[in-house]
């Protein structure tokens, strides 16, 4: 008889890395970056790449400051800089860039543990702290295809140079004025990633066919939204396209296919991806319609980030038979 191996779980293992899974994200989120490199030019190429770089780079520095292992190999700090660039405006100065990458990985990430410690989605962070600090610069928005009346196609302008004027504009969610397929084709204002519609629905059903994500959170997200959005318009008598609109602006599709199914800051149970969804969509439409701001995408996840240990904590698969442990002194 053969001797059985002892040793601690897990006993079953995946092939799949977290190296291949980020590098996956990546993949999946390359068609939202070639039609923010086509509607925005070669200036929106060079923001991702210089966040992923910068990102990647504050990690080492950070992993060597705390002595710990060299972890930029796993392609975590490469997606959150990637994610947190198709969240910017093309016009943002590359060192507002650099900053919002280094607050997302040294103080979000690493100040936390690292990756499986963070208590939010580091690159949602990263923006929020931007849209805070410089609030005029996150919120100038290129008109599409503006780089063909900007000398050198708008590589080296920012969103404070003058010969921006008369090139900017509002998103669609402030101006209310662009057409569904527009929307869809990304033919709008905005930010890197939330232009094309078409490009994110591609990227997130590689995401949920490839089963790296569950469709539980973008359908909840979405679908609660789109049931808030219908009720309304039954409620003001608007129009039904509404709905739609409501679904293709902004940076909706954006969250809710890659950043509020973030592994580590969202719930590990079905049911409590479908309660992490619905938040988002409700917290997402509260803010739309009665804060001062036309978006609400972001804050929502991070708001929801905040409640995803209570999430898990109430909708736990308990082992048949466990009794309530009894407190001490009772």
């Amino acid at each position: 008889m053969g001797l059985l191996t002892v040793s601690p779980s897990p006993h079953v293992r995946s092939e799949m890395s977290t190296q291949k899974i980020m590098l996956m994200v990546i993949l999946a989120l390359v068609p939202a970056i070639a039609a923010g490199t086509i509607v925005f030019g070669p200036r929106a190429l060079l923001l991702v790449i210089f966040c992923a770089a910068v990102s990647m780079m504050t990690e080492l520095v950070c992993r060597k400051l705390m002595q710990k292992e060299n972890t930029i190999s796993d392609g975590s700090a490469m997606l959150t800089g990637v994610l947190l660039a198709l969240n910017l405006p093309v016009t943002l100065p590359l060192w507002q860039a650099a900053v919002g990458c280094i607050f997302a990985i040294a103080v979000v990430k690493q100040l936390f543990g690292g990756l499986g410690c963070n208590f939010a989605n580091p690159a949602i962070t990263g923006r929020i702290f931007l849209l805070l600090s410089v609030g005029s610069d996150m919120t100038t928005w290129a008109k599409p295809f503006y780089y063909l009346d900007a000398p050198f196609f708008g590589l080296f302008e920012t969103s404070g140079s003058a010969a921006l004027d008369g090139l900017t504009g509002a998103t669609p969610l402030v101006t209310g004025d662009a057409g569904l397929m527009e929307l869809l084709l990304g033919n709008t204002g905005g930010s890197l990633g939330e232009t094309s519609a078409l490009a994110l629905l591609i990227g997130g059903i590689f995401l949920i066919v490839t089963k790296l994500i569950s469709p539980a959170t973008p359908v909840a997200y979405l679908g609660s939204l789109a049931a808030l959005t219908f009720v309304q318009v039954l409620i003001t008598g608007g129009e039904m396209t509404d709905v739609l609109y409501a679904l293709l602006s902004g940076g909706v599709l954006l969250g809710a296919f890659f950043m509020a199914t973030d592994y580590v800051t969202t719930p590990i149970t079905n049911k409590g991806k479908i309660i992490f969804g619905i938040g988002c969509g409700i917290l997402t439409f509260v803010i739309r319609e009665f804060a001062s701001m036309p978006e609400g995408c972001s804050f929502s996840i991070l708001l929801m980030n905040l409640l995803t240990p209570y999430i898990d904590r109430f909708t736990m698969t308990k082992p048949v038979g466990a009794g309530t442990p009894e407190k001490e002194g009772a």
